[in-house]
C-alpha cells in the first residue's frame, strides 16, 4: 500500500507516520510539508532514516501536490492549528484561508485525479461558539462541568449533531469548509472519504503554544519556570479540554484504509472523552506534584474564541469502528513532562 501524508514533519503527522511503520512496515510513506512550522525541520531527516520520501513543499502549491507520487490514500495533517489565526497580528485571515482551505482543495484534486482515498484530520472547533458559551456550567472540583444536557450534548460530552453554524472563528470555519468540500469531492468524484473530528492531541515533542497543543506547553513551561497564567473565565483555570495521544489514531486510520466501503458515518469523533478530560487548574495541580511549584497569574479577560468547557463524545466511532484511545492522559503527561526535562530549551526551538 502506497500512502501520502500532508504536514509529515509536524507532531502529528510525524507521530502517525512512525506509528503506520510500525504496525505496517511494508507500508511505502510520501510525505510533503513546507517546514514552515518553526521545530519541523527537526523531524526531516529522521524520517528519511526510516525511508520515508519527504518532499520538502507546499499544499497551497498545486504543482507541489500534482508532481507527488501516486497514493491510494492521502491522510491530511497540514493546517494552520491555531484558534487565533487570522485575528493575531501573526497570520492574516487570507493566509489562513489559503493554508486550511486551498491547500485542502489542491489535495483533494490530487485523489480525484488519481482515485484516491482521503482521510482529514479534523478539530472541535467546528461547533458553534455562541452555542458553546451558552452551556450550562458549574465548577466542580476545580473545573467547569456542563449542569444540564440538552441536543448534542450529553453525559459523555458533545456528539456529531452539535450545531456547527458560525461564529467557529476563521480556523473553524475553514476547517469545516474543508470538511463539506471533501465530502461533496469524495461523492462527486467517486473516492471515499473518511473525517477524523479530534479533540486536543497531545504527546511528547509537540510544539506546544498557548493557543495550541496547550497540554505541551503548559508541561514545558512549568518544567523551565517560564509565566504561565489563566486566562478568562474571572482567571480560575477552570476552563476544560479533552486530551488524545496521536498514535491511537493509527489503528482505527488503518481500518479506514482496509475497509473504505465500511457503512459509518463519514464524519467521527476521535477523541479521550470525559476520561481524558482536565482543566488547566488540574494540570496545575499535576505539575505541582510532578514538577514542583510554580505561580500561575491572571488575566480574567478571555481572548476571542475562547470557550468554558469542550470534551467530545466518541461512542459512535466507537460502535462504527471498535475504536477507543489506548494512551491514558496520565501516561501523556508523563510523557511530555519527560521530555520536557530531557529538551529544556524545546520551547526555544519551536516558538
Amino acid at each position: 500500500m502506497t500512502i501520502l501524508i500532508t504536514g509529515i514533519c509536524g507532531f502529528v503527522g510525524s507521530v502517525i507516520a512512525r506509528g503506520l511503520l510500525k504496525y505496517l512496515p511494508d507500508l511505502k510513506i510520501t510525505g510533503i510539508d513546507s517546514l514552515i512550522r518553526k521545530g519541523s525541520e527537526r523531524n526531516l531527516e529522521p524520517l528519511r532514516d526510516l525511508g520515508i520520501d519527504v518532499r520538502v513543499g507546499d499544499v497551497r502549491d498545486r504543482e507541489n501536490i500534482m508532481d507527488l507520487p501516486v497514493a491510494e490514500w492521502v491522510i491530511d495533517c497540514a493546517a494552520n492549528p491555531s484558534v487565533l489565526a487570522g485575528v493575531d497580528g501573526i497570520t492574516s485571515a487570507s493566509e489562513l484561508l489559503d493554508h486550511n482551505l486551498g491547500g485542502t482543495i489542491n489535495l483533494l484534486e490530487y485523489c480525484r485525479r488519481h482515485r484516491a482515498g482521503f482521510l482529514l484530520l479534523s478539530t472541535s472547533r467546528v461547533y458553534s461558539i455562541a452555542q458553546l458559551e451558552l452551556l450550562p456550567v458549574e465548577v466542580r472540583n476545580n473545573a467547569f462541568h456542563p449542569s444540564s444536557t440538552s441536543m448534542g450534548l450529553s453525559q459523555r460530552g458533545l456528539d456529531e449533531s452539535f450545531s456547527t453554524e458560525p461564529p467557529l472563528s476563521l480556523y473553524g470555519a475553514s476547517k469545516r469548509c474543508s470538511e463539506i468540500l471533501a465530502l461533496e469531492y469524495g461523492m462527486t468524484f467517486d473516492f471515499p472519504v473518511r473525517i477524523n473530528r479530534c479533540g486536543v492531541l497531545a504527546g511528547a515533542g509537540q510544539f506546544g503554544k498557548a493557543d495550541q497543543g496547550i497540554f505541551s506547553f503548559w508541561i514545558h513551561s512549568w518544567a523551565t519556570r517560564r509565566p504561565l497564567k489563566y486566562i478568562g473565565f474571572e482567571g480560575r483555570g477552570h476552563q476544560v479540554r479533552d486530551c488524545l495521544h496521536p498514535r491511537d489514531l493509527v489503528p482505527l486510520l488503518i481500518d479506514q484504509f482496509r475497509d473504505p466501503a465500511r457503512n459509518a458515518p463519514p464524519i467521527l469523533h476521535v477523541s479521550g472523552g470525559v476520561a481524558s478530560s482536565m482543566s488547566l487548574a488540574q494540570l496545575s495541580v499535576w505539575c505541582t506534584e510532578r514538577l514542583g511549584s510554580h505561580q500561575v497569574a491572571t488575566a480574567p479577560n478571555p481572548r476571542p474564541f475562547d470557550i468554558p468547557w469542550m470534551v467530545l463524545d466518541s461512542s459512535a466511532i466507537e460502535d462504527a469502528w471498535k475504536w477507543k484511545p489506548l494512551t491514558p492522559t496520565l501516561d501523556i503527561l508523563e510523557e511530555i513532562a519527560l521530555h520536557a526535562e530531557k529538551n529544556p530549551e524545546w520551547l526555544d526551538w519551536v516558538s
